[in-house]
């Protein structure tokens, strides 16, 4: 396969198209169906493996804390090394620890093998879209782009419903071994059809001291709210205060940073990382919270909480490509605004899920606003996000993106509960769940309404369309 730093020749509509897209949609669609997958087998998780509500957020938490610090890395070395070789390594990686998720005896373990399988998902996740920035013709980058952005937010949105139909039918442990085919038809289209690109700027030596010092910050936040009440919490916030600063600092002054400050320089890139970590934080509580409401509240089972978000997953498939085609025609200002307040009005609906549950008419109707809301915001805020960086800076720009969306759902689970007072043992307690359950529901709906504003406020739509500019 040939090489190329940024500028591709790839057409979408040739074998060679398809394959990109099909090896980067079937790999990142493989991390964000494991991020969304899990809340489903977690009270049955709990049961089985005798886990308290703290080990069950660090089976989510640990998995998307590896994966957010580590994921610029994994960017940086997709621009250094070759975007598809990281990618490939990446997908060998996780389908390993997936297999350790499989097998594990107990929660720790569990939780272990949740880390390790991040840091696969961290080295395959900036490459998958990266491949597309860098493999296709510019014309047709929005489109693939799009296409990509449709098909992966469905593996996130379908991951309830494959949880759901693997612990009713199998065992939870399959939602981990479930990975092991598709990574290997992964690594095998990749391998052969997908051409390597790589930045021939990039810097020749790798910030190792950032890399750290990014997974100290994000793993003491995560653990000081996760324990938040704790003896050790304080302490764990001030270490986090500490090596963000020390963080910033490293990436002033190396001259191999992971991430180039200067990056942010453009303000569409740093308004819609904003928008993203605000919305992705509302969308990783919002699946989280609603999957244990169903079962712990509503009295479903795994599978039947599972086919319940099912319209999202039809939302997306239907109209996820009609958002990144409107996005192109009109510019991304008012997609990626009124996307969020859709999905803000859905979470509103979403309140009448309860003890006494109707689907028809407490489900479903907030399910399908929220999709469709998902639906108009997805491709246009990828798109911005990549066409405000300029080619070379594809990976580390998909990197940063990706970065905050999980960084958002990390925090954001591991800060809420303990937030609407859950603790313990009573993610198992109908009464106390239930109480939670609405105020969390609020917090969400606001968290969507600000990011939809922030959007009108900073987002400028293009003079033409498709080409997203700074404001």
């Amino acid at each position: 396969m040939s090489e190329v730093g940024g500028a591709g020749g790839v057409r979408l509509g040739t074998p060679t198209g398809r394959a990109v897209v099909a090896a980067a949609v079937l790999g990142s669609g493989m991390t964000m169906l494991d991020g969304t997958v899990v809340n489903v087998a977690l009270h049955t998780i709990g049961e089985d493996l005798d886990a308290s509500l703290a080990q069950l957020q660090w089976i989510t938490n640990g998995y998307l804390l590896s994966l957010a610090s580590l994921i610029l890395l994994g960017g940086s070395l997709g621009d250094r090394f070759g975007r598809r070789r990281v990618f490939v390594v990446g997908t060998v990686w996780f389908a390993v620890a997936s297999l350790a998720c499989g097998l594990a005896p107990t929660p720790t373990t569990l939780i272990a093998a949740r880390i390790l399988q991040g840091v696969g998902a961290a080295l395959l996740t900036p490459g998958s879209l990266a491949m597309i920035q860098g493999a296709f013709v510019r014309d047709d980058r929005a489109r693939a782009i799009g296409s990509w952005s449709g098909l992966t937010s469905i593996a996130s949105a379908i991951g309830p419903l494959v949880g759901g139909l693997l612990v009713q039918y199998a065992s939870w442990r399959w939602i981990f071994l479930i990975n092991l085919p598709v990574a290997a038809l992964t690594v095998l289209i990749a391998q052969r059809t997908v051409p390597e690109t790589r930045d021939p700027h990039a810097p020749r030596r790798l910030d190792v001291a950032g890399a750290l010092l990014a997974a100290l910050a994000l793993g003491t936040l995560t653990y000081g709210l996760t324990e938040w009440g704790g003896p050790l919490a304080p302490w764990a916030g001030l270490v986090a205060v500490v090596a963000a600063a020390a963080y910033v600092l490293d990436e002033r002054r190396t001259d191999h940073p992971m991430l180039p400050l200067g990056i942010f320089a453009d303000r569409t890139f740093s308004a819609a990382n904003a928008m993203t970590f605000v919305v992705y934080a509302a969308l990783g509580a919002v699946l989280f919270f609603l999957v244990l409401q169903l079962q712990t509240v509503s009295g479903y089972g795994a599978l039947r909480a599972g086919l319940a978000t099912l319209p999202i997953t039809v939302c997306m498939l239907l109209l996820a490509s009609r958002g990144g085609a409107l996005g192109t025609r009109i510019g991304p200002r008012v997609p990626m605004t009124f996307g969020p307040l859709v999905m803000a009005a859905g979470t509103l609906l979403l309140l009448r899920v309860g003890s006494d549950v109707d689907y028809w008419t407490d489900v479903l109707p907030g399910l399908v606003v929220f999709g469709v809301g998902l639906a108009l915001m997805v491709a246009p805020l990828t798109a911005t996000v990549l066409a405000a960086a300029s080619d070379e800076h594809a990976g580390i720009a998909s990197g940063v993106n990706n970065a905050v969306a999980r960084a958002g759902s990390l925090l954001a689970v591991a800060a809420l509960p303990a937030a609407v007072g859950l603790g313990g043992e009573e993610y198992a307690d109908p009464a106390a769940f239930d109480a939670a359950y609405g105020s969390a529901t609020v917090v969400c709906a606001a968290l969507l309404a600000a990011g939809g504003v922030l959007s009108w406020l900073t987002i400028r739509t293009p003079a033409r369309a498709g080409r997203p500019i700074s404001g």
